[in-house]
């Protein structure tokens, strides 16, 4: 019976570790994050509060939990692919939320947030 109850703790555990974006959200790696930087302008945006070093090449700092009031900072057109980030990824994930709420329809958030990308080696401002 121990046993049982083991491998569905283990069970449990795991499946609440996968993080299943939803279908209006991708989830882009640190190194895909960068190749795009280097062959594109991008729309990229810190959504992290309370504000943190900055990737290179960020073009707005809007907090996560006050999109509506940034609308001025962010593309007219709301098929602008918008790239997100944080520190780990759940604040992108929120403020992916609104934004699609607000009607945008391209957006993607870096998967580990600045964590992944110093992890990866790329640059801050």
């Amino acid at each position: 019976m121990k046993k049982y109850y083991s491998i569905t703790a283990l069970l449990f555990f795991l499946s609440a570790c996968s993080y299943q974006a939803p279908d209006y959200l991708q989830v882009i790696a640190a190194p895909e994050l960068n190749q795009l930087m280097q062959k594109q302008d991008i729309f990229l945006v810190d959504v992290h509060t309370p504000e943190q070093r900055h990737i290179k090449g960020t073009d707005a700092f809007i907090p996560y939990n006050n999109v509506e009031k940034y609308l001025d900072k962010l593309p007219k057109d709301k098929s602008t692919p918008i790239y997100l980030y944080c520190e780990g990824g759940p604040m992108g994930n929120a403020a992916a939320k609104t934004l699609h709420e607000l009607g945008y329809e391209h957006l993607s958030n870096l998967e580990g947030g600045t964590k992944a990308w110093k992890q990866a080696g790329f640059g801050f401002e």
